[in-house]
């Protein structure tokens, strides 16, 4: 059996979603038809409404499902360390405890994001050689896709952070778009050296002083981002989230002038028709699906991130990125990577000292 078919145990938080526990299932059930590898899925939430929907989709009897009930549902307006205490019992929390006792590999919620990450941080805890988790979310673009990492776990992190930010980044673009070497940038307000703030200063020097290990291309601007020449963006989880949620809303901006400007009078909605051909093409080119979720990555199980209001075609391309991280070895990889990169820095040191 190849490596992309080995065994994957994913525990799903089945009632995080805005839409409800009927999409979640749903993209549950996407990815089972489609899968052919090990896999189990542990579905995490009120019993009764989950099988259900297991129930009236036909899989209620798959063995590779399984219901664990929960009583209790994370809000997406909560606080997240007072909904982490007061809510023990809920789909969320569950879920990572699966993790955290070696039941599963993986968790995916689409549930309420800071408790999310508060939680699988102070839960499962960050690998060793990583200070703290960052987010990894793969951005479409028109030459190539690239990975954007942090996008919001870390908003005030050092520059050793953000070295580990590469680590993390690079590794992601490897497993999930099979990128040998993933050529690294680091998101600044200029290309030269002297430019950037004091973090985006330290956090390049020591990005060029790792070069044996990652294939670090230098600074790049907010211009460059789309001209796909890095795999791997690496910024802090600030300006991530900002640039993330920026693009996010100038796509549903033109996407509601172009429906608009389209529909203003008959000629133009029979263009529209006409070139119904190309807006597919355009958005086959821009898989929005398969990428939705964005893995909480440096934590010593995966916790993968889905959109709120992520529909069953979006679940399901969360949950493929969680099986795919998990049979591919993700965080193994990203040990060795951060064993080497530690030994090299130390050699380093020992050298300077001896000279």
């Amino acid at each position: 059996m190849g490596e992309e078919l080995g065994k994957a145990c994913v525990a799903v938080d089945a009632m995080g979603s805005d839409r409800g526990v009927g999409e979640i299932v749903a993209g549950i059930c996407e990815v089972l038809k489609s899968d052919e590898g090990d896999l189990k899925i542990i579905a995490v939430g009120d019993e009764a409404a989950v099988a259900s929907e297991f129930k009236s989709r036909g899989f209620f009897k798959d063995e590779r499902v399984q219901i664990l009930h929960a009583s209790q549902v994370i809000e997406m307006r909560e606080k997240p360390v007072q909904a982490m205490r007061a809510k023990r019992d809920s789909s969320m929390m569950r879920a990572i405890d699966l993790a955290k006792e070696g039941k599963v590999s993986a968790v995916l919620s689409c549930g309420n994001t800071g408790a999310l990450m508060a939680a699988g941080t102070i839960k499962l805890r960050t690998m060793p050689g990583v200070e703290r988790p960052a987010l990894g979310s793969i951005i479409p673009a028109d030459r190539r896709n690239f990975v954007l990492i942090d996008v919001g776990a870390n908003p005030d992190p050092k520059p050793t952070n953000m070295l580990d930010n590469a680590i993390l980044g690079a590794n992601y673009a490897r497993i999930a778009m099979g990128i040998e070497r993933p050529k690294i940038g680091l998101l600044s307000n200029g290309t030269e050296d002297c430019k950037g703030n004091i973090l985006t200063q330290n956090a390049h020097q020591l990005l060029k002083n790792s070069s044996d290990v990652l294939n670090y291309a230098g600074l790049i601007e907010g211009f460059q981002v789309f001209e796909g020449d890095c795999d791997v963006i690496v910024c802090d989880g600030f300006s991530g989230n900002v640039l993330l949620k920026t693009l996010e809303g100038i796509f549903k901006m033109l996407k509601g002038m172009l429906k608009e400007e389209l529909m203003r009078n008959p000629l133009r909605m029979a263009g529209a028709f006409i070139a119904k051909g190309a807006f597919t093409g355009v958005k086959n080119r821009i898989p929005v699906e398969k990428y939705s979720g964005a893995p909480l990555l440096g934590l010593n199980n995966l916790v993968v991130k889905g959109h709120g209001s992520s529909d069953s075609r979006q679940v399901a391309g969360a949950l493929n990125i969680a099986i795919q991280c998990v049979r591919r070895d993700l965080n193994r990889k990203i040990l060795a990577d951060v064993s080497k990169i530690k030994e090299s820095s130390r050699q380093a040191k020992q050298n300077a000292e001896n000279q």
